[in-house]
């Protein structure tokens, strides 16, 4: 495959070069997303043309729907009718219905229930209204109705309990006999199940060795307050062990008194195992101590033996006691947490001791060694230092298998070999039938309907109930196909990924919202390529996204970083929800990613971790680094694991951006790659 010539710049610490830097890749942006690329624009200018005559129906069906739905919610159900009775077969039509039946479910009879579901039964809403409906018959004791509404395909454990209490007010003996699986569990249950929970325990269901089994597995997923609560059902000798391994969750401190922790029994070795882990957190040093007291007192098995001492071990590297680790680690024959077998590699990069980088790579399981990251430190470690591998007979061996892949470390490998990088970009192959079953699912019909009106929030309900129940790869493909032609960017994302389809780097990667990325990126002089690869790690073009920390839109912005950066910029922001607009997103977004340039002398790799993780972690990671680290052990070493993927992620897909838009640039520029953080 022959690709442009690479673009690189030479340095980007100054404005004036950044310009003329960025003039060749915008040249050739504007060369290849100027003739508007098939699929790329197709949101932002509408769905595609279904014919004048039919178009012009679809409109109308659409603006009766919308004043049906206002209709409804101002309660004027008369002018909803009349509307509702004019959408035969318009592929909303379903959600009105729905609307109006949720809202009077309390006072529906059984058969408009059924009639509804009957009329809905593989569908999204049918799913959604019935479980609404059931959880309104349980609130008013109706259990022979719940019974004949329920299906335990809904796979929720407050209606499962509902459905045992149903059962047993229906005369079912047996039912009471499949709790104990609801209540023996390391979690709290909805408080809805309480009282089928009182009933069993009335009952005699729950009995001592039940309490403690919920007990212990409470306290192993870290869950003491569940634990707390446990005890009211204990008694004896296990109501004093249960009160002792609270005590030691909530003092951990307090297992170093060895003196109260003599009896060998299976109970206490467990508490002291606890004990050992929680207190090692706090101070493993003497954590460690008191293991070593432990271990030389108690007759542990080799398995709990060694599971806790790779406990402590994170623990210590996490501290820097590298010489504790060393000491610790010999004792044990072989390393079987993957976790620290590469928190152990890392930390010996980060003091670029290259034998013990080797030495233990060599000692993870075959499928991780084959994993491009440890192919890439293997090959690394045999450059920098002379060491005998028993697989491969150079570093050059191991950067000539990586450098045919498309991945962050792949490309590192292909300039370390000076060689084009290989994208590998191939078509997917669109199965025409599997495209037609697609087309015509009534799923997605609705999907496509709701992103006409703006319900985008529903339409991905839609498509996530269908992509469930595809069954082949040729579907999800199919799927994402559709949603490529009506330019919705993430759920095409999303489906390649279902059917592990990798190559088609025009879906994949997407040049979206095209007109505001170059704008943005011609105002601050950056890469069109890096803010396309920001939108595409942060959101996948989810222009409507919203991450559980809070941070909205196409380049997820936090409010509060959006509103300082708007006061800075002279750009009118007053409400989160601007920044769903993808202008106002992108602006925002382009200028605080100008800032972070600025601040970090045009190093991308920095503005993007700080970006990702804030200004003030990665300024506290260049001062413990003290630019002693390559560039690459520094991404390496970026504690958190989501920031340091996020980086990678971020510079491979900028080649891959690159490659969209006509012009390869190195995925490191010269100035990033010399340079020592």
């Amino acid at each position: 495959m022959h690709f442009a010539p690479r673009v690189t710049a030479t340095t980007v610490s100054s404005p004036a070069l950044r310009a003329r830097a960025l003039a060749a890749v915008c040249l050739a942006f504007l060369t290849f997303a100027g003739l508007g690329l098939p699929g790329d624009r197709a949101l932002a200018e509408g769905l595609p043309s279904l014919g004048s005559a039919k178009t012009s129906q679809l409109e109308q069906q659409r603006q009766f729907y919308l004043a049906a739905r206002n209709a409804l919610q101002l309660k004027q159900y008369t002018v909803y009718q009349q509307y509702r009775d004019r959408l035969h077969g318009y592929p909303l039509s379903p959600y009105l219905d729905y609307y109006y039946l949720n809202r009077r479910l309390s006072r529906l009879p059984s058969e408009q229930v059924s009639q509804f579901l009957d009329s809905n039964s593989d569908s999204h809403l049918g799913d959604k209204l019935r479980q609404r409906w059931l959880l309104t018959l349980a609130k008013k004791n109706r259990w022979q109705e719940y019974l004949s509404f329920y299906s335990a395909d809904l796979r929720s454990t407050t209606l499962s309990c509902f459905a045992l209490q149903a059962r047993h007010a229906s005369g079912d003996e047996l039912a009471l006999q499949e709790v104990e699986p609801l209540w023996n569990v390391e979690h709290s249950q909805p408080n809805d199940c309480d009282p089928l929970f009182d009933t069993w325990i009335a009952a005699g269901g729950l009995t001592p060795d039940i309490a403690w089994q919920r007990f212990n597995k409470a306290m192993s997923a870290g869950n003491r307050t569940l634990g707390n609560y446990l005890l009211r059902y204990l008694t004896g000798e296990e109501l004093k062990l249960a009160e002792l391994q609270i005590e030691i969750g909530r003092y951990p401190h307090r297992i170093a008194r060895s003196e109260r922790f003599q009896q060998q029994s299976p109970a206490i070795q467990n508490i002291i195992l606890y004990g050992i882990k929680h207190y090692a957190r706090q101070d493993p040093l003497a954590a460690l101590q008191a293991w070593y007291r432990y271990d030389a007192q108690q007759l542990f098995n080799s398995e709990q033996r060694h599971e806790t001492q790779q406990q402590l071990a994170l623990y210590l590297l996490r501290k820097g006691h590298h010489d504790e680790v060393t000491q610790l680690i010999a004792d044990i024959p072989e390393i079987s947490s993957k976790t620290l077998t590469e928190i152990i590699i890392v930390d010996a990069l980060k003091q670029q001791d290259w034998p013990k980088v080797h030495q233990h790579i060599v000692k993870l399981d075959l499928d991780a060694q084959r994993e491009e990251r440890w192919l890439y430190w293997r090959a690394r470690a045999l450059e920098q230092a002379e060491l005998s591998d028993p697989v491969y007979n150079s570093a050059g061996e191991i950067y000539t298998l990586l450098a045919i892949r498309r991945d962050y470390y792949s490309f590192l490998a292909a300039d370390k070999l000076g060689r084009d990088y290989h994208l590998g970009d191939t078509p997917a192959n669109i199965n025409p039938e599997k495209l037609l079953t697609i087309q015509t699912n009534p799923a997605a019909r609705r999907a496509r309907e709701l992103l006409a009106i703006g319900d985008t929030t529903n339409a991905s309900r839609e498509w996530y109930y269908m992509s469930r129940r595809l069954n082949s790869e040729d579907e999800h493909i199919a799927a994402a196909s559709l949603a490529h032609q009506w330019g919705w960017h993430n759920q095409t994302i999303i489906s390649l990924a279902s059917a592990r389809s990798w190559d088609d780097l025009q879906m994949r990667f997407p040049l979206a919202y095209d007109k505001q990325v170059l704008a943005a990126a011609q105002k601050h002089s950056i890469s069109p390529l890096l803010l396309f690869a920001i939108a595409r790690q942060e959101s996948a073009f989810a222009e409507q996204a919203r991450s559980p920390a809070g941070a909205l839109g196409l380049m997820q912005l936090m409010p509060g970083t959006a509103r300082q950066t708007a006061s800075r910029a002279g750009v009118k922001y007053q409400q989160p929800h601007e920044l769903l607009l993808p202008e106002k997103n992108i602006t925002l977004g382009s200028y605080y990613v100008n800032e972070l340039l600025e601040k970090y002398e045009g190093n991308r790799i920095l503005a993007a971790a700080a970006y990702n993780a804030g200004p003030h972690r990665v300024d506290q990671w260049l001062q413990r680094s003290a630019k002693q680290l390559p560039i690459d052990i520094w991404i390496e070493s970026i504690p958190f694991r989501e920031t340091r993927k996020y980086v990678q992620n971020v510079l491979a897909y900028s080649v891959i951006y690159g490659y969209r838009t006509g012009s390869i640039p190195d995925m490191l520029t010269r100035s990033e790659a010399g340079q020592r953080l």
